[in-house]
């Protein structure tokens, strides 16, 4: 990973400058590449559905950002969709460094949505309310309505989780469930490689980010609803030794940023 360390880093990426007295450790996180059911604009949560040749490209680009920026990895972490390990083969291979260990976790896949998966997101806002499904989709606490057993998006019906404890498999998720979800797996599993120096990167899902934002930055329950995270665009946090994050910031140019994060901000509007 690029080894100059900037005088001045940003608190959070919404946040002021402060003087950095001494980064010890960073991280990447980068979102998957559009999916073929983010451009159908479909809910699509735990749904395997296959990156979008819009996906693809934006995988490529994250990848030479990378290059460019003189980072490399020592291990990888990503769910079990297909597209977050997409994502990550085409980044990996743009940076020349495909063969370092990868870790799949279902405690990282994106949250589930229950039985909204599948359906049109402005469709489903037209019969079922804007401000209903707004909360289905952002509000911290809410779950969206849940599958049956019997369902085929119930992920107890898809032998990749076959190992999990029922009590795992969810239903339904709000942030909250995913963040109660995916938290033992921070602090287990990927904390400890940070801290014994790994270069880590980690290539997941919006809300799975959205949950990990919020616990780095403190970030209150309702001012969560109001984080956006841009597709494939990557976003590096710089810890302290004591993993106290101290900046964070995204690669690339500002301008395209701001518009990849407008363009998620505009598809979680349903009205």
């Amino acid at each position: 990973m690029n080894n100059q360390q900037p005088l001045f880093v940003e608190l959070s990426v919404t946040g002021s400058l402060r003087y950095n007295k001494a980064i010890m450790n960073k991280l990447v996180l980068l979102r998957h590449g559009e999916s073929t059911w983010n451009r159908e604009n479909r809910f699509t949560g735990w749904t395997d559905v296959p990156l979008s040749l819009e996906g693809e490209m934006q995988a490529h680009r994250a990848g030479r950002l990378l290059k460019d920026a003189k980072f490399s990895f020592d291990l990888a972490f990503t769910s079990v969709l297909k597209r977050a390990i997409d994502t990550l083969d085409i980044v990996l291979g743009e940076m020349e460094t495909r063969i370092i260990p990868r870790r799949k976790s279902w405690r990282l896949n994106e949250r589930h949505y229950g039985s909204l998966q599948g359906l049109n997101k402005q469709d489903t806002a037209k019969r079922e309310g804007a401000e209903r499904v707004r909360m289905w989709r952002r509000g911290y606490l809410v779950r969206p309505p849940a599958v049956g057993r019997d369902d085929d998006r119930y992920p107890g019906n898809d032998p990749k989780y076959a190992h999990l404890r029922t009590n795992d498999i969810p239903f339904a998720e709000s942030l909250k469930d995913t963040i109660d979800r995916f938290f033992p797996f921070w602090e287990g599993e990927v904390v400890p490689e940070i801290k014994n120096g790994k270069r880590v990167v980690i290539v997941g899902h919006g809300s799975t980010f959205r949950a990990l934002i919020k616990i780095l930055d403190g970030i209150s329950d309702v001012d969560v609803e109001n984080v956006n995270v841009p597709y494939c665009i990557p976003l590096v946090y710089e810890f302290d030794d004591r993993m106290v994050p101290v900046g964070s910031y995204y690669l690339g140019d500002k301008r395209e940023t701001e518009e990849a994060t407008e363009l998620v901000r505009r598809q979680a509007e349903v009205a």
